[in-house]
């Protein structure tokens, strides 16, 4: 197990050589990976959000597809279609993009709703269904998606069920100074030839495996629970953190305490990961929006109204 972990933060290493001064939204990166979900990037243009991604599925040695997601991408350039085999006389199946191990969907808000409902099934259920039959993505199957704000020019809203399927959603935001100067410096093609895959897919399916097996006590799920509920039963949101939610907090959780060098779940690792986890799936009401109420605000409420249980052992 603990050679595993050494993998997965070898992975983070990795990724350094190419994206400048995050570790912190790589390390929540890997453990959205670790936990089997799919990742948002959200931020302004040229903070590195297609960088991160793609040196991601450079350190993984996984079957990667990459889709620039523009008004003119089809349903089927994701799912595939069948075609008509004159030679064999039958229909023939031909893959889309999304049977793979990693997805890289870039900017994934420049696309129509009817190309971003594609994703739906494939993100919950890792399978597409093309004239009635079903076809398997590879295992593991992750999806990382980058977007630009809404506002910028050609983007639309995704929709909730499409933004709940995602584990996490991070922001890169503006480098230091002396991280802007690095990155200047640094040529993005040599930065990610020195990139090594430093795991598999079926080293990864391990970790995963390993992440499942956490423990997590009932005060640690009545502690999700409670944080949920306060999303729900507040002044300030229309829409609070959704039974989804509850399951990928709970999962993101034990990724971060197996990262984290330990089999049991503990208070700090949920509130690690509480904001990646809920800010996306939040939505404000007027009252808020009225009061200038920021979600960042409403999080830090959340977490400080919620108590935190104590634990007088190890499990």
């Amino acid at each position: 197990m603990e050679e595993n972990r050494c993998r997965a933060r070898s992975v983070i290493g990795e990724v350094e050589k190419s994206v400048v001064g995050k570790t912190d939204i790589l390390r929540k990166v890997m453990t959205a990976i670790l936990a089997g979900g799919h990742v948002l990037i959200e931020d302004i243009p040229g903070t590195g959000k297609t960088t991160l991604a793609l040196s991601f599925s450079h350190a993984m040695g996984l079957k990667v597809n990459r889709v620039q997601f523009t008004p003119d991408v089809l349903p089927a350039d994701l799912s595939g279609f069948t075609i008509y085999d004159k030679a064999s006389g039958a229909f023939v199946y031909q893959p889309g993009a999304a049977i793979c191990n990693l997805l890289l969907a870039d900017e994934i808000n420049r696309t129509s709703p009817k190309t971003q409902s594609a994703l739906l099934e494939v993100m919950e259920e890792h399978q597409v269904t093309v004239d009635g039959k079903t076809h398997r993505t590879g295992e593991p199957f992750i999806v990382i998606a980058t977007e630009n704000p809404v506002g910028s020019a050609g983007t639309q809203l995704l929709p909730e069920s499409q933004l709940d399927r995602f584990m996490i959603c991070v922001s890169m935001g503006y480098p230091t100074a002396e991280e802007e100067i690095l990155k200047r410096e640094q040529s993005i093609e040599k930065t990610r030839e020195r990139i090594d895959p430093v795991v598999n897919a079926e080293e990864l399916i391990q970790m995963q495996r390993e992440v499942k097996e956490v423990f997590v006590h009932d005060r640690i799920f009545g502690y999700i629970v409670e944080l949920a509920k306060a999303t729900r039963e507040n002044e300030w949101t229309e829409l609070g953190l959704s039974p989804r939610g509850t399951v990928a907090l709970t999962a993101m959780a034990k990724a971060c305490a197996w990262l984290n060098g330990r089999e049991y779940v503990v208070p700090s690792d949920v509130q690690e990961i509480f904001p990646c986890v809920t800010e996306h799936r939040i939505i404000l009401n007027m009252k808020a929006k009225v009061g200038h109420i920021k979600k960042e605000e409403l999080i830090r409420r959340v977490l400080e109204s919620v108590p935190t249980p104590t634990m007088r052992q190890k499990y």
